[in-house]
């Protein structure tokens, strides 16, 4: 049975910058649909990589293939915004993308249930509602591939969990793959198909529960982490309040990816 082409693919990929060698030896292949998820510890290259598979940086060894045509949506790490330029959450949608009319910019914050900020401006939004404006914008050219760096930063703990469950939504509504980095893997473990550890290098890969297991990922984070799973019997306010009193259980013994039920 064949298997499709790959969205995304990196050879051997390597990165060296006055004499210090900041990624080396990294190979992954990114699956239509998959959620591959790039953790490791400060400094330990995960925006590089990002930045390496985009074209921004030149690799210094090895070989990145994207598909041809390869649409891409990005959500970066941090956004500086000037708080004496007033600026719309729709005009920003729309900044570059002139083609994006004001339907299409609502119907994009629409999917990540952030349709009544269109009119707010961008200077007042709490951190879960930037986040939620960024991952609008990265998929409103409906993208083939969505690349997300730390797309839970600023948020607080229950908000994380109703982002990596927006990001499995889009996921399933696009169509799309994924390839995001975080810092935490419990916080992942539930919304992702495949766990890439780095530090300069691939440590170990797999199944988000067979990587919380594996030696090099001990080592490295030691094993305070228990396995998350967001049971989402409740909802969340933008700013990742709980609307409700339902129950949210935050670390529950979590099911193999193959189990979870995809829609």
């Amino acid at each position: 049975m064949s298997h499709p082409e790959p969205l995304i693919t990196a050879d051997n990929l390597g990165l060296e910058v006055a004499g210090r060698q900041l990624l080396q030896n990294i190979t992954l292949a990114l699956q239509p649909g998959e959620i591959v998820t790039v953790i490791g510890p400060n400094g330990a290259g995960k925006t590089t990589l990002l930045r390496l598979l985009l074209g921004l940086t030149r690799a210094s060894s090895g070989e990145v293939r994207r598909r041809p045509g390869l649409r891409i949506g990005y959500m970066p790490q941090r956004l500086q915004i000037d708080a004496s330029m007033p600026m719309s959450v729709r005009r920003f949608l729309q900044l570059g993308q002139a083609q994006l009319d004001r339907e299409q910019a609502r119907m994009a914050l629409q999917r990540v249930g952030a349709a009544e900020l269109a009119d707010a401006s961008l200077a007042d939004l709490s951190g879960g509602e930037m986040q939620r404006v960024l991952l609008a914008r990265a998929a409103s050219r409906k993208p083939q591939l969505l690349v997300l760096d730390e797309p839970t930063q600023g948020v607080d703990v229950g908000g994380q969990g109703e982002v990596y469950r927006l990001i499995a939504g889009l996921r399933d509504q696009l169509g799309c793959g994924v390839l995001l980095v975080s810092h935490d893997l419990h916080l992942v473990m539930a919304a992702t198909d495949k766990v890439l550890c780095i530090n300069q290098h691939i440590c170990c890969e797999g199944h988000p529960e067979q990587v919380s297991r594996d030696p090099a990922y001990l080592e490295l984070f030691g094993d305070k982490v228990a396995p998350y799973t967001h049971q989402h019997n409740h909802q969340h306010k933008l700013s990742g309040d709980v609307v409700g009193d339902h129950s949210c259980d935050h670390e529950q013994p979590h099911h193999p990816p193959e189990h979870r039920e995809r829609k």
